[in-house]
């Protein structure tokens, strides 16, 4: 079917879509189902109860109805009488409505499943609105509901007809049997009567209930619009997410920026890359790479190293092989070890001539990395 905005429902529904609707109270459900199986438990009952059932009410019949002259003219009493066959008349058929209670609760969830949903129960005076029901009745379902009921109204005339005629002697011999025989056989006969008719609505339980979930089914499928819209609405629109990372980019680089001060020692390309190594000797550990940067950034990671007098050292191979290779606040790759050992060594002679006032020593060139970790 075609949503108002021209798009059509081709899209399978969402996990969201889904609960959404199981909330509302909207599931597969097959009313045919469910009267197959009241019918086909109240059949079954009857010839299985149907015998107990009538010798019971022939007995409440000789015991409440052979009153004496007595009895008759005692008002109370037959107040009592009523009573008491009230009580023995529901105590007789109580099996029977208690298995019939258990059904009518297990036909509805044997398709679609228990749920309870407090939306699906709260009256909606709009559907008494028969202006608006009235599109229902040409519908696709409304077509359906047509062709099951005739399909119904087919069979059961059709079985029933079959019945009579094969049933018909047996029928008419009841009136030449003693009158408890006649109440019991007619009972079984009512029974199997009964089932038979109760088994031919298994066509249209067995055409219904494919029929429920494919229309289920179609009904929660989505538009690619309604897709697009479900997603902004749980996962927020691009531009929302957009800004949301631009901030968390800027804090991560905020945060880098702050390590600058603290490293030991840059190693610039010298104009395009800039990566800041920290190196503890106590820890034992390869030297971290606390802040890397190209172009922009570079060059603020190097005014900033300037300010902190952070030692610059310019190795443009070892630089762009640091900054490709090594995340933020993770180990330089052991391949590097040699090379960064270099540019490390002439940092501590940088510090000990510094302390003593001695010689600068010549910063390290032409630093060779390995083949593996060269970048052009």
């Amino acid at each position: 079917m075609a949503e108002d905005s021209g798009q059509e429902k081709t899209e399978e529904p969402t996990q969201k879509r889904l609960t959404d609707a199981q909330n509302k109270g909207q599931i597969a459900r097959s009313r045919e189902l469910n009267t197959f199986i009241m019918l086909i438990v109240s059949a079954w009952l009857l010839m299985t109860q149907g015998q107990r059932v009538g010798e019971g009410i022939l007995d409440m019949m000789r015991s409440y109805f052979h009153l004496s002259r007595d009895m008759i003219f005692e008002p109370k009493l037959t107040v009592v009488l009523f009573k008491q066959a009230m009580t023995d008349g529901l105590l007789l058929v109580a099996p029977m409505l208690a298995m019939l209670t258990i059904a009518a609760i297990v036909a509805p969830i044997a398709l679609g499943g228990w749920i309870f949903s407090m939306e699906s129960i709260t009256p909606k005076f709009d559907k008494l609105d028969p202006i608006k029901g009235l599109p229902k009745l040409f519908s696709l379902n409304g077509l359906v509901e047509l062709l099951k009921a005739m399909l119904k109204m087919t069979l059961v005339g059709l079985v029933g007809w079959l019945l009579f005629n094969s049933l018909f002697a047996q029928i008419l011999g009841l009136s030449a049997e003693p009158m408890q025989q006649a109440i019991v056989h007619a009972l079984k006969l009512i029974g199997y009567s009964f089932l038979i008719l109760s088994c031919a609505l298994i066509l249209v339980a067995a055409i219904d209930v494919p029929y429920q979930l494919w229309n289920h089914s179609k009904n929660l499928k989505m538009t690619l619009q309604e897709i697009k819209d479900e997603m902004k609405e749980s996962e927020g629109s691009p531009e929302v997410k957009g800004r949301i990372r631009r901030a968390q980019m800027e804090m991560a680089q905020n945060r880098m920026m702050g390590e600058v001060a603290k490293a030991d020692v840059i190693i610039t390309n010298p104009s395009h890359y800039a990566v800041a190594l920290k190196y503890d000797e106590n820890s034992g550990s390869a030297p971290v790479l606390v802040a890397k940067g190209v172009d922009l950034i570079a060059a603020q990671i190097r005014n900033l190293a300037i300010e902190a007098n952070v030692p610059l050292v310019a190795a443009p191979p070892l630089a762009r092989a640091l900054y490709y290779s090594t995340e933020l606040d993770t180990e330089i790759p052991q391949g590097l070890y040699s090379s960064v050992a270099q540019v490390l060594a002439y940092i501590f002679q940088l510090k000990e001539a510094t302390k003593t006032r001695g010689t600068k020593p010549t910063p390290p060139k032409d630093i060779q990395v390995p083949p593996e970790f060269k970048q052009e």
